[in-house]
């Protein structure tokens, strides 16, 4: 009882008035340090496939110089990036980026930094955070725009309990939750029911919404760390699916928000013996976890997506819209990058499979959002995104194909004003769709990538690494295991 009440004490956990939004030097840095009473400085990077990796030093050891020097590790045990015998890597923390970390049980200052070549102290082609602020400067040396802005709505689930095991002679996973339909008959001393149906998630009150003072401690602590939030809220599946919203950002920030939403909410969810998940798609017969995406192109103060034609929309938006969908195979091979993504992405279900753009109708995979007629608030929403991507590479990808929409004008045909879901194979023949699994999209990503290359904004070496990555530690191990379900189906034949 005792461990329970300081978990959910929230002043021990959201108590951070020192935190500020600020763009500070060096100097400012370490002054920050010493007000805070820093004893350790937490340097944080993303590796290629989208984990936060870190390592910690005394704050002794941080100088003024240490933002121009930085701090040598070894690049060759990240995945996806240096072979052994060229293996020294530098971190150079960005300044502006730092903040006390909330969950270190000494006052730690965390630094996002960005990955250098110690030799010749250029930008590393295959960090992350280094694709998006190239994506930025591309967009403005292109003059289309000056801020391109993403807002992400990253949906996730929290479960009680989560076991897997693999090997050779076997096969599981096994999830739990207070919510999950499945325990409506199980012994809980006493169950008291109130557990969300399959799809009947969005979004009851509690007590069937369960994770309410949850979800508000997480949103509370983002919010303690600069990060604004819009809502939060239950989502449409059983067994805790939620989602929280962040407000739109430029587009490295929000590479930055999105790893410190996914390190706050797993964090908090540790506290309340809870575990968070990104995964895709979890269980099987209910809904999987999008990352819907809204973009926007602001020249100076002026919004670039809004004018007079369809769904409120300027010329530059809708040959914006045309790259997203010409290129929506590869983007899928970086914004939908695990095979359980595909899980999500099935014809006839409920994620956007069919490329396609509407008003309004969320079974298109590009949306135009109807809830003002404010120009300022004039977007595209992609829905076929999932959260397990890295925000970084996935916002870059997109951004550089709406840019090659609109440097083409590339026409997205017209408007489909239906409920995609329910079509005929008639009407749908002329539709096309997503890929039907990783290894389609990484060959659509292989085969349509030049866009990506344009101001060196993306690499050849970063994209081939990818896709070798990605089929070497993923996609041909899953290829190469049996599926418990064909027990099921073919043990007997």
């Amino acid at each position: 009882n005792r461990r329970r009440l300081e978990i959910r004490d929230l002043s021990k956990v959201t108590d951070f008035k020192n935190n500020k939004e600020l763009r500070m030097d060096p100097k400012q840095v370490l002054e920050y340090a010493a007000e805070n009473n820093a004893v350790m400085v937490d340097l944080k990077f993303m590796d290629f496939p989208g984990m936060w990796q870190h390592f910690t030093v005394p704050l002794h050891e941080l100088e003024e110089d240490s933002f121009e020097e930085g701090f040598g590790f070894d690049g060759s045990s990240i995945r996806g990036w240096q072979p052994i015998h060229a293996s020294d890597m530098l971190v150079i923390p960005d300044p502006g980026t730092a903040i006390m970390d909330p969950f270190m049980e000494h006052p730690t200052l965390s630094l996002i930094c960005n990955i250098f070549d110690p030799m010749t102290k250029e930008k590393y082609s295959r960090d992350p955070r280094n694709i998006a602020q190239k994506a930025e400067a591309y967009l403005k040396y292109t003059k289309i725009g000056d801020t391109a802005y993403f807002g992400p709505e990253a949906e996730f689930f929290i479960f009680d309990d989560i076991r897997y095991s693999y090997g050779s002679n076997h096969g599981f996973h096994h999830i739990d939750s207070i919510e999950g339909t499945w325990n409506t008959g199980r012994e809980e001393e006493p169950n008291l029911g109130y557990k969300p149906r399959h799809k009947e998630g969005y979004f009851p009150v509690s007590p069937t919404d369960s994770l309410q003072d949850i979800r508000t401690e997480m949103v509370l602590l983002l919010e303690s760390l600069g990060i604004t939030i819009e809502a939060q809220h239950h989502e449409v599946a059983t067994a805790g699916q939620s989602e929280i919203d962040m407000k739109f950002g430029p587009l490295v920030k929000m590479g930055d928000q999105l790893m410190w939403f996914k390190y706050v909410l797993k964090n908090v969810a540790k506290r309340h013996m809870k575990t968070v998940t990104f995964m895709p798609k979890p269980l099987f017969e209910d809904n999987g976890s999008g990352m819907h995406t809204h973009i926007s192109i602001w020249r100076g103060n002026q919004p670039l997506f809004a004018g007079d034609k369809y769904a409120g929309l300027s010329q530059e938006a809708l040959w914006g819209i045309g790259g997203i969908l010409k290129h929506a195979p590869a983007l899928c091979g970086i914004c939908n990058p695990t095979t359980n993504s595909y899980k999500r992405l099935v014809p006839g279900f409920e994620a956007p499979v069919n490329l396609a753009y509407s008003s309004r109708n969320r079974s298109a995979c590009c949306r135009i959002p109807m809830y003002s007629a404010s120009p300022k608030t004039k977007r595209i929403e992609y829905r076929t995104p999932d959260p397990s991507c890295n925000g970084y590479l996935a916002f870059s990808a997109l951004l550089m194909a709406v840019i090659d929409g609109i440097e083409n004008k590339i026409d997205p045909g017209q408007p489909l004003d239906k409920d995609i879901y329910a079509l005929s194979p008639e009407e749908l023949k002329d539709v096309p769709s997503t890929p039907g699994d990783l290894a389609e999209a990484l060959k659509a990503l292989e085969n349509d990538h030049e866009f990506l290359l344009k101001g060196d904004v993306f690499t050849e070496d970063a994209i081939e690494m990818w896709i070798e990555y990605k089929t070497t530690a993923e996609l041909n191990p899953v290829r190469r295991r049996p599926h418990p379900y064909e027990f099921a189906l073919y043990y007997d034949i």
